[in-house]
């Protein structure tokens, strides 16, 4: 039997549709968008809005600035002292159309000398834990491959030539 899939967070990213997309919360009078969400009351200065619309966030942004994790993390994540624990690279991303910046783990394999400032990253569906059969989903960073050069030598989109 396999594990129950499980959100480390419930109402945060979505899979729906066949596409993993993190979840945030608008307001309905001014705009603001939130991550985490925000189902309250509207936290933007000067707006008194209570109607907040759950939307789905951009899947791709850049790096606005990573680092090494080389502590345990705190809960929601499982990591007390009897667990296996590996450093991690945490990544913050800029999320252009929302004007916000996100924070998350990156894909397994991904290195600080995978990373750069400004580069593109996607958000896709990561793995958190294992525990008592269940496995604990969150959301990770991945660098977007760089397109090549177009068969005929041509540079790529946004290249310089």
């Amino acid at each position: 039997m396999s594990p129950t899939r499980v959100p480390v967070v419930d109402g945060w990213f979505t899979a729906e549709g066949g596409e993993f997309r993190l979840l945030g919360t608008c307001c309905r009078d001014c705009g603001a968008v939130y991550f985490p969400r925000e189902d309250a009351f509207c936290r933007a200065p000067g707006c008194s809005g209570t109607e907040l619309a759950e939307v789905p966030l951009s899947r791709r942004g850049r790096v606005w600035s990573y680092t090494d994790g080389r502590y345990r993390p705190p809960a929601p994540y499982p990591s007390g002292p009897e667990r296996t624990w590996r450093p991690y690279t945490l990544i913050a991303v800029e999320l252009a159309a929302e004007r916000m910046v996100v924070l998350g783990q990156g894909a397994p394999g991904v290195a600080l000398a995978d990373l750069a400032i400004g580069m593109e990253v996607e958000v896709v569906p990561g793995v958190l834990a294992e525990e008592d059969g269940r496995t604990l989903t969150t959301w990770h960073w991945r660098p977007v491959p760089e397109e090549g050069p177009a068969p005929d030598g041509r540079p790529a989109p946004g290249e310089a030539s």
